[in-house]
């Protein structure tokens, strides 16, 4: 399907750019005209003038899922077909992968398609495959807007935990990061003007002077050196990373790391949970709830767990022991699937221990926050003033040999 670049202009002659996806110009002439726009202009875009797409940058977040699903529902409460709504939300997301997905599934489903086929169609990098199965599960049933509105809740929650781990881990990263651009600038910046009087005066330099005194010459006669030194450590680090070896190391780190790793499990209990609830709430059986929530996990040995209590499952043992003989949910998981097991509400008790986690990690990251700030006052002290004190020290030393 062509990309066209278009200029409309509405009722009042108000002007509006942009680009849409159409099979030809008739087609996007009806899609302006649908919006309330008359189209002026358009020309078919190329390689070269078509919008610039950086995926990584343009993704598909939870909070953009949750919108749609949000909207999608109060569309279809009102009685507009599911073609038109598709139509009508794709016109105004303003995420651009999201936005031709959109109106790509809209497209599929007036060749024939069901809603379920046409959103698999555009990738679960687009819809995740949960929202896939709460969608076909929807439409089985006859309650599609059930499930988007549990779909729109189980973003929401989900982008909420996500964002709050966020916090709480790019803040030390930020500040880290300032530390050591502002130790490399005094090292490479300050440090040099001060060696010239250093020498002149002829002042005996203690150790730590004349360390800090080599690595800035160093640093200054070869910066590009090492600049690739750096680039070239950090991309070892992320590919090393993506290794399953590498992935095992570093998750296993983030869970062995203080407070950290707590936070790490309490936001994997979370997400389980939460994703659990929400598939069984749909009808989804519970080998195939129990995959799906294993590919969710973010942290590999909470997914090989969930992999293990599925095989546990299948053979006849009970949920809660498969949980359990994983090993890394908190015991508290476990306690709650058995007793919902026993009673024959395990999706409530799901979604307990959802909200439980989900209350835990907020109020850990506040408290780790809050505890974080003065321990990062004082490693930015510590870091400034070890380099301070090796300018200072000379700097007496030199006075008392003039005196």
């Amino acid at each position: 399907m062509p990309t066209y670049g278009y200029v409309a202009v509405d009722r009042y002659g108000k002007k509006k750019k942009g680009s849409l996806f159409a099979d030809d110009p008739q087609h996007l002439k009806k899609l302006i005209k649908h919006d309330g726009y008359t189209l002026v202009e358009y020309k078919e875009q190329g390689v070269m003038t078509r919008d610039i797409d950086l995926p990584f940058l343009d993704r598909v977040k939870d909070r953009d899922l949750s919108v749609f699903a949000r909207q999608f529902v109060s569309m279809l409460s009102a009685g507009v077909p599911i073609a038109t709504s598709l139509q009508m939300l794709g016109a105004q997301t303003e995420n651009k992968r999201l936005k031709a997905a959109l109106l790509n599934t809209k497209t599929e489903i007036e060749k024939g398609e069901t809603l379920t086929d046409a959103m698999k169609k555009q990738g679960y990098s687009i819809f995740p495959e949960i929202m896939i199965n709460m969608v076909k599960a929807g439409e089985a049933s006859g309650n599609l807007e059930v499930a988007f509105n549990r779909l729109a809740s189980y973003f929401e929650k989900r982008n909420k935990t996500r964002a709050a781990i966020k916090k709480a881990m790019i803040y030390p990263c930020v500040v880290i990061c300032v530390v050591v651009i502002v130790m490399i600038i005094m090292i490479a910046v300050v440090l040099p003007k001060f060696k010239n009087v250093f020498e002149s005066a002829g002042a005996d330099l203690p150790g730590i002077t004349k360390a800090l005194l080599a690595i800035s010459d160093w640093l200054t006669s070869n910066w590009l050196l090492a600049a690739i030194i750096v680039a070239a450590v950090v991309a070892a680090f992320i590919l090393f990373g993506k290794t399953d070896k590498g992935r095992h190391i570093y998750d296993k780190i983030a869970l062995k790391v203080p407070i950290f790793g707590i936070l790490t499990t309490k936001s994997e209990a979370a997400m389980f949970a939460r994703t659990a609830a929400t598939l069984l709430k749909a009808g989804l059986p519970m080998l195939q709830t129990i995959e799906i929530c294993s590919e969710n996990m973010t942290n590999i040995y909470f997914r090989e767990s969930l992999e293990r209590a599925k095989e546990e499952v299948s053979v006849g043992t009970p949920f809660a022991s498969g949980i359990e003989m994983g090993g890394y949910f908190p015991p508290l998981v476990s306690h709650m699937v058995g007793i919902g097991e026993e009673t024959g509400g395990i999706e409530e008790m799901l979604d307990k221990v959802a909200e439980y986690y989900d209350e835990e990690t907020e109020v850990m990251t506040a408290s780790m926050m809050s505890l974080m700030e003065p321990f990062i006052m004082v490693l930015m002290a510590t870091c400034v003033g070890f380099i301070v004190i090796a300018i200072l020290v000379p700097m007496f030393s030199m006075y008392d040999h003039l005196g």
